[in-house]
């Protein structure tokens, strides 16, 4: 009978993950059915991912308990070196934090236009600093279809180039939008909500952050 221990299966289960999640409801999303993002993207790669995200966290959070907790994404950050950090966040800080008024001052605080300032490039400082490798992922665009967000898509999009602009200026830094994942009229990416990503697009996301790994692991 060959030992459990022995086994390539059981051993890869067992490997401490060398990719960490960190973000909002985005990531977080179909977490307690094992369907989120990074569910799906240790499934595509066939590795273990943590996942720290957590619904309606921020960028900027100053409430230091709740923040302790995951409510300030930085804070998500912690613990041993990672090879990869996946990241998403600044949704909740534009539609909660701004009040659909003073926008273009919340994404100033979070990046500035030159990708060189902000509490999103300080963050992705020191988690560069660490020797990991960043992924900031890019939110679900309404597929033409009603959402309650949907006046925050110039906001979105002007927030998104932004990050684009950071990730071109840093070595080991990348960018992945989701502007265009979703076909014009299919609600089938979305929740119910229209916000969120349905486990279809969880999936999708997941596979494009695994094809994005995987191509950039091969290349280093």
């Amino acid at each position: 009978m060959t030992a459990l221990t022995g086994s390539p299966s059981v051993a890869k289960e067992a490997q401490s993950p060398r990719i960490l999640v960190i973000g909002d409801s985005l990531m977080a999303w179909h977490k307690g059915s094992k369907r989120s993002i990074g569910d799906m993207l240790g499934k595509s790669l066939k590795e273990p991912v943590a996942n720290r995200a957590v619904g309606g966290a921020r960028i900027i959070y100053n409430l230091p308990l709740t923040g302790a907790i995951g409510m300030n994404i930085g804070k998500q950050f912690r613990g041993k070196p990672w090879d990869w950090v996946v990241l998403s966040g600044g949704g909740n800080d534009l539609w909660f934090g701004c009040g659909c008024n003073k926008c273009d001052r919340r994404i100033d605080r979070m990046v500035s236009k030159d990708g060189k300032r902000g509490e999103v490039v300080n963050l992705v400082g020191r988690i560069r600093q660490t020797g990991a490798k960043v992924i900031m992922v890019g939110y679900l665009r309404s597929p033409g279809v009603g959402s309650v967000i949907e006046s925050c898509k110039d906001d979105g999009d002007a927030y998104e180039a932004r990050l684009k602009t950071m990730a071109k200026r840093y070595k080991g830094v990348y960018f992945l939008s989701n502007a265009k994942l979703v076909p014009h009229g299919d609600r089938s990416y979305h929740g119910a909500d229209m916000i969120h990503p349905s486990r279809k697009g969880s999936a999708a996301i997941g596979v494009r952050l695994a094809q994005m790994i995987r191509k950039l692991d091969r290349t280093r």
